[in-house]
């Protein structure tokens, strides 16, 4: 996981001799142009930093973050047995937050094996890319969970009732990516992922984020104490904000989600404080993190492509941002699970493969989005 780079590494960068540069080209006056609203361009942008440090080490540091990034080719775990690509200039990506316990020691929890999707959101944007809409899955959701093919061979078995977080644990990412695919009838064009350890190491990177709570919140199971008020939240607390289910709401899944959807909005403004290209060196630190704590689908995976999507998200900000969770009920077999309001959940992904909002019908009788969050963007 993420890791400083060595003394030799950076004295390399900074004395090696001149070479022309590597990637994409620098665009004058770059430096004076304020950052745009997109937290994938922490990526791409310290890339770009990493570019700008001249020098020999140039070439070096644009391969080593190319090697950083983990990618699962798609088409070949999927096949052609998917809903056909859009062709008007939208674009969806699955935003994956995994569970794997991997080298964290117990950290964050023992008795668990294998990896599951803890958090998973579908980021629709629109053919303008100047608007996106956010579609959060609950977890706990029970779903059809299609047959898949595991990771390292063989075939993980279909299920009509299954938790939505296991095709994680069956089939790796594109199993993940399946199933929403199977659901929805919503082709993935990319997925990115990110896992507990990556994540809280992203946030320490970045300085923390800036939050306001309305009330206290307190939860022993994911370890979070904040009072009601402003704070930044640095690696750890971010991570058992995102992580908290059992102190607030009624202590399930859909409050959890409400949480994490109010740190991405504040994670949005952090963005907009940082200035990616005034210290090159430290550009290249965040890269480092950001590129070894994500993994992406093979057509996303180095840095340059990463470069790219970001220009093309540039545009997108909160307010152009609308974010709601999948329209769901309390299972009354079970109501530690929830089931989707099939007519509901088709307005929205009907909206979202016709490139047209959301509309406010499709959630008004979901449980998902009931209450307000009790976090806010900002300190």
């Amino acid at each position: 996981m993420p890791r400083e780079s060595s003394d030799e590494q950076q004295a390399h960068m900074a004395t090696g001799p001149a070479l022309p540069e590597y990637g994409p080209p620098r665009v004058r006056g770059s430096r004076r142009r304020k950052p745009r609203k997109n937290t994938l361009r922490y990526v791409a942008w310290g890339a770009l930093g990493a570019v700008l440090i001249g020098g020999g080490g140039a070439a070096y540091a644009w391969q080593h973050l190319n090697g950083n990034i983990q990618g699962t080719d798609m088409n070949a775990a999927l096949g052609k047995d998917r809903p056909s690509q859009q062709k008007n200039g939208s674009m969806n990506i699955l935003l994956l937050g995994s569970d794997s316990r991997a080298g964290t020691h117990g950290q964050y929890g023992k008795g668990i094996s294998g990896a599951r999707a803890d958090t998973a959101m579908v980021l629709h944007v629109d053919k303008t890319h100047k608007k996106a809409s956010v579609v959060s899955i609950p977890r706990d959701t029970m779903v059809e969970r299609p047959q898949c093919a595991k990771p390292h061979g063989g075939t993980a078995a279909g299920a009509q009732q299954a938790m939505f977080n296991s095709s994680y644990q069956a089939g790796g990412p594109a199993c993940t990516v399946k199933t929403v695919e199977k659901m929805s009838h919503v082709r993935m064009d990319h997925y990115l992922e990110v896992d507990f350890k990556g994540f809280q190491k992203l946030i320490d990177e970045l300085g923390g984020v800036d939050i306001t709570t309305r009330k206290a919140i307190n939860d022993p199971n994911s370890g979070l104490a904040l009072s009601a008020g402003k704070h930044t939240l640095k690696g750890k607390q971010a991570l058992e904000l995102v992580r908290t289910r059992h102190g607030v709401g009624d202590g399930s899944d859909l409050g959890r989600i409400q949480l994490q959807q109010a740190f991405i909005k504040a994670l949005i403004h952090r963005a907009d404080t940082v200035d990616p290209l005034g210290s090159p060196a430290q550009s290249y630190d965040l890269a480092d993190t950001a590129t070894k704590s994500v993994s992406a689908d093979s057509e996303l995976a180095s840095a340059d492509k990463l470069l790219g999507l970001a220009k093309e998200l540039k545009g997108i900000s909160p307010d152009r941002t609308n974010m709601v969770t999948m329209p769901v009920t309390y299972d009354a077999q079970d109501s530690g699970r929830v089931l989707p309001l099939s007519r509901a959940s088709q307005q929205v992904w009907s909206a979202l493969r016709h490139d047209r909002p959301i509309p406010k019908s499709a959630t008004q009788d979901s449980v998902g989005d009931k209450s307000d969050s009790p976090v806010s963007a900002g300190a």
